[in-house]
């Protein structure tokens, strides 16, 4: 197999006509230089530099590989040099998101108006996460996963803080509870929808309210987020769900929770393999300008 490094060497003796030029410009002595020179001839079959007076010419066949070997060199040095930019107006690409369906509902409309104007050939596949296994990101079926951040998450995939939420209530416009004050012992007191990805019948707001004494009445138990404010919205069924979710509606009667809870951080997870990808960072860079609006 040749030694790639030998295109180097014939790229500098080509450009400097002279061994010790050569040397001094790659640092090093002028008999290491003349050993390179004798390898490449061995190699390539030709003299490429002989004496001429004082000096060296360069054979027929070195000026034929002049031009060659310097736009080898250079595209050698171009692919292992670090990307410094990506033009996103031209990249054709589709990324795989996997997030919850009310993620969605509230950041898809601004995240998709962002990339329609300034990357057109890039489209985004949404799957819905229902779970917080890493696998998809390690063996690159999903290119980046929002959730909550989990301390017993896999250290291998790395995160970035989108904001921070906390819990709210919401009810129907002209709910009981969106008159006068709300009291643990009327929140608790209504009915409930109760939002559990993984099916459990009981949460940290029950909990809560345990310790002070009360009990609430979960009727119903949804996967999301989106499902339990559709309820609420047209029963008299209580949700309780991120405030981020609700910033935008207009129909529903919005409430800090009788009790209190810890707030949470919803971050982006990626794996480091597309930590330095340029197209990758620039979709970063969009989800967190979008859930910072």
């Amino acid at each position: 197999m040749p030694d790639l490094n030998l295109l180097i060497t014939l790229d500098v003796l080509l450009a400097e006509g002279s061994v010790a030029g050569a040397a001094k410009r790659l640092g090093l002595s002028p008999s290491a230089m003349s050993r390179a020179l004798a390898r490449l001839r061995e190699t390539t079959g030709d003299p490429l530099l002989v004496r001429a007076g004082r000096g060296l010419v360069p054979t027929p066949r070195a000026v034929e590989l002049r031009e060659q070997v310097s736009d080898l060199v250079q595209a050698a040095h171009a692919v292992l040099r670090p990307a410094q930019s990506v033009d996103m107006a031209v990249v054709a690409r589709t990324f795989t998101l996997r997030t919850s369906e009310e993620f969605v509902e509230n950041f898809g409309p601004a995240l998709l108006a962002r990339i329609a104007r300034e990357a057109p050939g890039v489209r985004l596949r949404f799957i819905n996460k229902n779970d917080k296994d890493s696998t998809l990101l390690r063996d690159g079926s999903v290119d980046l996963e929002t959730g909550v951040v989990d301390p017993t998450a896999s250290p291998e995939v790395l995160t970035q803080a989108l904001f921070r939420d906390r819990l709210i209530g919401v009810v129907r416009n002209g709910h009981p509870l969106s008159l006068g004050e709300i009291s643990v012992a009327r929140y608790a007191e209504g009915q409930h929808v109760y939002v559990s990805r993984r099916g459990q019948a009981r949460g940290q707001i029950d909990d809560a309210l345990e310790t002070l004494g009360f009990t609430r009445q979960i009727t119903s138990i949804v996967a999301g987020f989106s499902t339990a404010i559709s309820l609420a919205r047209d029963t008299d069924l209580i949700a309780s769900v991120p405030e981020r979710y609700t910033a935008h509606r207009r129909d529903l009667f919005c409430f800090a929770l009788p009790l209190t809870l810890p707030t949470f951080t919803v971050a982006m997870l990626w794996h480091p393999r597309l930590d330095a990808d340029l197209a990758h960072r620039w979709l970063r860079g969009c989800l967190r300008e979008v859930c910072g609006q």
